[in-house]
């Protein structure tokens, strides 16, 4: 058996045919030579190191999930670099996401009471929202019902669907897509 130390000088390609035989010291061993600069990366652009941190730590618990059925195109560097950038792309979108939902909450609690039209109108909506749903195709309809109705992230729901998180984003653009395509059919042009 190798140690810890050899397995630091091998390279990257050999390193990665470990990990994908379950080799715990090829985890280690990348996870040593990478996690800084993943770090560094990650930390540039999020707020917080403890955001930054919670990324990498995330991109490593996928590549050892996926480590058995991982098909690399480019090198690990590659791979991991990539996978830090969507990952503070994400959090990035969910924070502005759960700030433009809480200003437009704000927006609706300091205005007037509604009035009977937009009562209406709402419920309109909401009867069209509902039909839309049910009419999306059912994999579709479940990755967004998990994600917008029980709140799950994306890692969640592709673990539970054994789905890639790619995947799970795909149907979620698709869900959405439809969804707003569906409504502005029902929302009066101002």
């Amino acid at each position: 058996m190798k140690t810890l130390q050899k397995y630091k000088e091998l390279p990257d390609e050999v390193l990665v045919e470990h990990l994908r035989m379950d080799d715990k010291r090829a985890f280690t061993a990348l996870y040593e030579r990478y996690w800084e600069r993943l770090f560094h990366v990650a930390a540039q652009t999020l707020d917080s190191a403890e955001e930054a941190e919670e990324c990498v730590q995330d991109i490593f618990y996928s590549l050892w999930s996926r480590r058995e059925a991982l098909q690399l195109k480019h090198s690990i560097h590659t791979y991991l670099s990539v996978a830090v950038k969507y990952k503070v792309i994400d959090r990035l979108n969910k924070k502005h996401k759960n700030k433009q939902m809480l200003a437009e909450a704000i927006q609706f609690m300091v205005t007037d009471a509604p009035c009977a039209e937009s009562y209406l109108l709402e419920k309109e909506l909401l009867v069209k929202l509902e039909r839309t749903i049910a009419l999306l195709p059912e994999k579709c309809r479940i990755v967004y019902q998990l994600s917008r109705e029980k709140g799950r992230s994306h890692k969640q729901i592709a673990e539970e669907l054994q789905i890639s998180e790619k995947t799970v984003n795909n149907h979620l653009v698709r869900a959405l897509r439809d969804i707003k395509d569906s409504i502005t059919s029902v929302i009066p042009m101002l």
